[in-house]
């Protein structure tokens, strides 16, 4: 894969919980061997258009959020294995994977 990605994990205060979900996308990107993707965290607020390729969230911000970027609502914030599922799902859908 040429093109970097940024993927954007959101919380609505930017700090625990976002924090957890980007080192959870670390970790399945290390899992998975894609080493070309920025990851970062930030609150609600500071999403806009264009912030990333993809927005990694807590489902009860999905509706606030996928209008700027393709997104991966998480019903558990806390499951690496459902984090991995649909990032798999993601990636496979974009050609990543």
């Amino acid at each position: 894969m040429a093109k970097i990605y940024k993927i954007v994990c959101v919380c609505g205060s930017g700090l625990g919980s976002s924090f957890l979900v980007k080192m959870n996308v670390d970790w399945v990107l290390k899992q998975l061997g894609i080493t070309n993707m920025e990851v970062e965290h930030t609150d609600l607020g500071s999403v806009w258009p264009g912030i990333a390729n993809l927005i990694v969230c807590g489902a009860d911000l999905q509706d606030n959020v996928e209008r700027f970027a393709d997104t991966v609502p998480l019903k558990n914030i806390m499951d690496k294995n459902e984090l991995k599922e649909k990032l798999v799902a993601y990636f496979t859908s974009k050609g990543i994977l």
